[in-house]
């Protein structure tokens, strides 16, 4: 986890409570996204209700294990101080087909992330707010 002590160098999100959990358990190092109780449908962003079946929703903790889908590389600094290049990417988190995050892909040189990639998540932590980003997955972390 990368701590910040300074003024954030993007901007926070809006946390709700419907969000709460998916910005605040990377506290203890843990990914949450909001799953049905009834079908066990996986939803993010997440929803009170199941478009599925209706159920009710809650956080449900998954592995932070997830393959790059696609990416862009960005050389626009959008808010002062905020380094760049730096790769946006829709990750496929590995719980369920097309569940993804929307993240930043860190710990490895912009040119070298590829669709497929395997990476997993480490969260910027900003005062309660712990962001998911994610990083290769190294070979130790394969087994």
């Amino acid at each position: 986890m990368t701590e910040t002590s300074h003024a954030p160098s993007r901007q926070l999100p809006a946390v709700e409570k419907e969000t709460l959990s998916f910005w605040t358990a990377g506290a203890e190092g843990r990914l949450q996204i909001c799953r049905c109780e009834g079908c066990g449908r996986y939803l993010h962003p997440p929803l009170p209700r199941c478009p599925d079946c209706g159920g009710d929703t809650s956080p449900s903790t998954v592995s932070g294990r997830a393959r790059v889908a696609t990416f862009t590389v960005n050389h626009q600094p959008w808010v002062p101080g905020l380094a760049v290049p730096f790769v946006f990417a829709a990750v496929e988190l590995v719980e369920q087909p097309e569940l993804y995050v929307f993240t930043n892909i860190i710990g490895c040189p912009v040119d070298d992330v590829r669709i497929g990639m395997a990476v997993k998540v480490a969260f910027e932590q900003h005062g309660d707010i712990f962001l998911p980003m994610f990083q290769p997955l190294g070979a130790a972390d394969a087994s």
